[in-house]
C-alpha cells in the first residue's frame, strides 16, 4: 500500500528528534508485560512520535519480541482508549481506506464518514485512497459507494472520487457558476458538477459572486433547499473550499456539543489531522466558538482517553 508522508508543518504531533525504535519498543513491551498495564507510558510515547516513527516501532517490536504490537495493545487496552491508540498506530492512508470500508460494509451506511473524507482530502489523496482500497480489498470503491447511496448524493460522491478538480480560477466562469445556483434548483446536476469539479480558490470566488447576487451565503441557500445526506455533503464541500481547518473545527465542536459525545468522530479527526493542520483547527475553533478545543475535550472526556486526546491537541488556547 502507498504511504502518505505528512507534508504539512501545522500539526501538533511532530517526529521525535532523538528517535530510537528499539528503545521505544522496549518501553512499550515493559508497559504491557506482567500484571497490569502502564497506560500512561503507552500514551505518552505514542503521542510524541510521528506516524512514520510508530511504523518503525511496530516493525522493531516484532523483530525484538516476535509479537505483533497492535495485537498486544488490543489485548491490554479497552474501550475508546484502545480505539484511539490503534488508530494512531495505523498509517494515514490505510486509516482512511479502513474507515471508508467500514462505513460502506458495516451495518447500514455511515454517510458521515463518506462525507468527511471525500469532501476534505486533496485530489492526490483521493486517488491514492481509490488505488489502496482496490489493493487492500480487491474491490472498486466507486462501485461500493454507488451500491450504498443514491440520487444527487451519490452523484457528487462519484464526482469527488474522480479527483479531477480544475486548478486555479476560471475567471470567465465565476458569474455563470454563481448564476447556475440562482437559476436552477440546487439538486440540479449542473450545480453538483460545479461544486465537485472546480478548485477551492475558484469556488470561493463563486461564493462571493453568489452572495452579491442572492443577498445571502451559499450555505444558507443549501440549508433552505436541501436536506439529509445531500445537504451534509454540499455543506462539507462548501466549507472545505472556504477552509478545511475551519470545517474540522466545526466538526469537532458538534461532536462534543450537547448531551453525549460522538467519540468516533472525535477520534477520527484528532488522529487524522494531528500531523496535518491541528494548529490551524485549534485557532479556528477558538475564533468561532466560546472556548478552546483543549477545554472542550477536557470537559467532555475522561481517563487515559482524555489524556491522549489532550496530548494530540497539543495545548490550550484559552
Amino acid at each position: 500500500m502507498l504511504v502518505w508522508i505528512s507534508q504539512a508543518s501545522r500539526g501538533t504531533v511532530k517526529a521525535s528528534g532523538n528517535f530510537n525504535a528499539s528503545a521505544d519498543a522496549e518501553v512499550l513491551y515493559k508497559a504491557m508485560k506482567g500484571l497490569g498495564t502502564d497506560e500512561d507510558a503507552i500514551l505518552q510515547l505514542l503521542t510524541a512520535r510521528s506516524n512514520a516513527q510508530r511504523q518503525e516501532i511496530k516493525a522493531t517490536y516484532k523483530t525484538l519480541f516476535g509479537k505483533d504490537l497492535i495485537d498486544d495493545l488490543k489485548g491490554e487496552l479497552g474501550g475508546k482508549f484502545e480505539t484511539l491508540i490503534v488508530a494512531l498506530m495505523t498509517p494515514p492512508l490505510a486509516y482512511d481506506v479502513m474507515l471508508l470500508r467500514n462505513a460502506i460494509k458495516g451495518a447500514g451506511t455511515d454517510e458521515k464518514v463518506l462525507v468527511e473524507i471525500l469532501a476534505s482530502r486533496t485530489c492526490q489523496q483521493v486517488k491514492d485512497i481509490v488505488a489502496a482500497y482496490r489493493q487492500e480489498y480487491d474491490d472498486d470503491l466507486e462501485e461500493d459507494i454507488c451500491g450504498d447511496t443514491s440520487g444527487h448524493f451519490k452523484r457528487l460522491l462519484v464526482i469527488l472520487l474522480q479527483a479531477n478538480r480544475q486548478t486555479g480560477i476560471q475567471h470567465g466562469n465565476i458569474e455563470s457558476d454563481a448564476q447556475e445556483r440562482i437559476s436552477l434548483a440546487l439538486t440540479e446536476q449542473s450545480f453538483v458538477t460545479i461544486l465537485g469539479n472546480r478548485s477551492a480558490e475558484h469556488l470561493r470566488k463563486v461564493f462571493d459572486a453568489y452572495m452579491k447576487m442572492a443577498g445571502y451565503e451559499m450555505e444558507e441557500s443549501i440549508k433552505r433547499e436541501t436536506s439529509g445526506n445531500l445537504e451534509d455533503l454540499l455543506l462539507a464541500v462548501v466549507k472545505c473550499a472556504r477552509s478545511v481547518s475551519g470545517y474540522f473545527a466545526e466538526t469537532l465542536y458538534y461532536a462534543m456539543k450537547g448531551a453525549g459525545t460522538d467519540d468516533d468522530t472525535l477520534i477520527r479527526v484528532m488522529v487524522s489531522r494531528s500531523e496535518v493542520d491541528m494548529l490551524d483547527i485549534r485557532a479556528d475553533f477558538r475564533r468561532n466558538f466560546a472556548c478552546s478545543l483543549f477545554s472542550m475535550i477536557k470537559g467532555d472526556t475522561s481517563g487515559d482517553y482524555r489524556k491522549a486526546l489532550l496530548l494530540l491537541c497539543g495545548g490550550d488556547d484559552a
